[in-house]
């Protein structure tokens, strides 16, 4: 994946010398051991180099079987071997890093597989064929989604069809964004050898698709790193004035956190509720965040607390006891384990508060949710084997000869929507300029239907959204819409819990109206939108294309109207041989733009309404 040379001195988050917090640590993406020898071991021997990622590995899988790993690390090694990363270390610790913050995520031993071989394809001779016969088909389906293409063979579009490849890939198996995500991870904290401009380049990047994808496949551990980074580099002043602030307050002599766990520890204990009560800090972002939002930061503001329990009803228990014995903010409760966010993550958010003004934030989950919370779909394994707890799955794991048709049974709404219109988009650049307007909206809510169905949708999404999200192009028919059963436009901004009756027409020639796109916030609505006006002109610029055309016919006639004529309004010009194009031009007929069938009979004409603007002929339609 063209990993960049590691650089020790690139600047990253910073975690103060001495740490006087009880606090669970976030799983450490940083421990990396380069083995002395990177050659490949004896025979049914595990190389020495790949120790780390089998410790890690065991830690969250007992019984796996690690063979496969040790079979993809001597392949992996002996096809990089001599090859060189830009710092001069061996580029084979690419693939053992990537490998290694998969494990420690708790991936299963295929993904693992398929990232210490994810650039063997791409560099190297080795061919994907030869993936497929020596470790599956699933192995080298996961290559080939991580495998980027060519600059000679796509030019410029190559990094966004590299991407839209990826995504077509993550509908099947959601493990090959996994690969692309600690990739980048990897690549983005050796970055520190590139050229600033390359640096801020592949930063962008990362905001702009990477890390709404982290945040979207509920990837904590992975997204919050990122941010980091990518903070360094695209925001250096910033990132040291953060860093100043969280070393100040790692020396102040007091904790209010530390005393906040405390009494919560004690109430619990009371309560006879097994808990573990944890600090964590915020991250870098997330420090400056807050510090935008409130101003000066007091030492509550540099962490939360978070509370472990092991069954989802002790969650609420925990929140009862804290509210009764502690003063609850209540503007700060949310529940999130009756209504998951859409990136499956899960946990009860308060807020309590001490008489000094002190308050603190705190999360209360089970242990099940916090491994979801910090690696989301990598720690939900492979998706095509079912869990003991979960009912058998329908859809048995595709042979070789099916992979390529197979869908994640995983796959969450968002990722169906952005595959089905990013077939519609007409080029790279429509592409890559909506996906990442699309990944910029990461708030998400569901509407209902009146037969009961669910429509996810982005957060500030309209009727026009809602229509083209359940009937594709034929919403161009869509009249109008009821909601929460009373008429309403399709310019209706709709929330979270709306019931959502949409009224179509029966006109097969329906089209849509040009001021829908003011109120398309979902590209599948924009871009059904934008291909019918590009495929059916306006009539007004149509009569001026005509007229356009008759003008320069006529252009060359040699008699030329002079005195009165000349200063007749073009309404009442005299139909004279030689007359020029502009007093020829005949009335037009009324022409209506809105819904064809917004009133009257089905595929009757609408009345001619010529002094109503297009607003007020929507408003008296629906």
């Amino acid at each position: 994946m063209s990993a960049e040379a590691t650089n020790p001195a690139t600047p990253g988050p910073v975690v103060p010398a001495v740490s006087r917090r009880r606090s669970l640590p976030r799983i450490d993406l940083r421990r990396l051991g380069r083995a002395a020898l990177l050659g490949t071991a004896s025979r049914g021997r595990l190389p020495d180099a790949i120790g780390h990622v089998v410790e890690a590995h065991r830690a969250h899988h007992p019984d796996a079987d690690l063979e496969p790993l040790r079979r993809a690390y001597v392949l992996a090694e002996s096809s990089h071997r001599g090859q060189m990363r830009k710092s001069g270390e061996p580029y084979i610790t690419h693939p053992l890093a990537v490998t290694l913050i998969l494990a420690e995520l708790g991936a299963e031993t295929t993904t693992l597989t398929a990232s210490l071989l994810h650039d063997t394809v791409e560099d190297t001779e080795v061919t994907l064929d030869q993936v497929g016969e020596q470790f599956g088909a699933e192995v080298r389906f996961i290559v080939d989604g991580v495998t980027k293409l060519e600059k000679v063979d796509y030019g410029a579009a190559a990094e966004p069809e590299t991407f839209r490849k990826m995504l077509v890939a993550t509908g099947n198996d959601v493990r090959v964004m996994s690969i692309k995500l600690a990739d980048r991870l990897h690549n983005m904290r050796t970055l520190g050898v590139m050229r600033p401009e390359k640096q801020a380049r592949i930063a962008k990047v990362t905001r702009d698709v990477l890390i709404p994808l982290a945040e979207r496949l509920g990837v904590q551990a992975l997204k919050t790193e990122l941010e980091d980074l990518v903070f360094a580099i695209l925001h250096p002043e910033e990132y040291e004035h953060t860093r100043e602030l969280i070393a100040g307050n790692a020396s102040q002599a007091d904790d209010p956190l530390a005393e906040f766990a405390d009494a919560m520890r004690t109430v619990l204990r009371d309560a006879d509720i097994p808990a573990e009560v944890l600090i964590r800090p915020r991250h870098f972002v997330s420090v400056h965040r807050v510090s935008r939002k409130r101003g000066r930061l007091r030492g509550c503001d540099f962490g939360r607390l978070l509370v472990l329990v092991n069954e989802d009803a002790d969650c609420y228990g925990v929140l009862g006891e804290l509210h009764t014995c502690m003063t609850p903010v209540v503007s700060e409760f949310k529940d999130f384990i009756a209504v998951p966010k859409f990136n499956l993550y899960q946990s009860l958010h308060t807020a309590v508060a001490r008489e000094d003004g002190q308050v603190a934030e705190v999360l209360i989950r089970t242990h099940q949710m916090h491994k979801v919370a910090e690696a989301g779909v990598v720690a939900l394994g492979n998706p095509y084997v079912a869990s003991p707890e979960d009912p058998p799955r329908d859809a048995a794991p595709a042979d070789e000869a099916r992979v390529d048709e197979r869908v994640d049974p995983t796959r969450p709404g968002w990722l169906s929507r952005l595959l089905d219109w990013q077939e519609a988009a007409p080029d790279p650049d429509t592409f890559w300029s909506t996906l990442r307007e699309d990944l910029a909206q990461d708030r998400e809510i569901t509407v209902f239907r009146p037969d009961g169905g669910t429509l996810g949708l982005p957060d500030g999404a309209t009727c026009v959204d809602a229509a083209y999200a359940q009937y594709g192009e034929d919403a161009h028919a869509c009249m109008g819409a009821r909601v929460n059963g009373r008429l309403a436009t399709l310019s209706t901004v709709l929330r979270d819990g709306d019931t959502v009756q949409l009224l179509m027409g029966q006109d097969p020639a329906s089209e849509p109206s040009r001021e829908w796109l003011e109120h398309a916030h979902t590209p599948a609505a924009r871009i059904a939108i934008q291909r019918w006006l590009a495929t059916h002109p306006a009539p007004a610029e149509t009569d001026r294309a005509d007229d356009s055309a008759g003008d320069e016919a006529l252009a060359g006639t040699p008699s030329e109207p002079s005195g009165a004529d000349a200063q007749a309004p073009d309404a009442v010009a005299p139909a004279v041989p030689g007359a020029p194009a502009s007093r020829l031009r005949r009335p037009r007929s009324p022409s209506w733009t809105g819904p064809t069938r917004a009133c009257g009979s089905p595929g009757a004409a609408p009345p001619y309404r010529p002094t109503r603007s297009p607003a007020s002929r929507y408003a008296a339609a629906w």
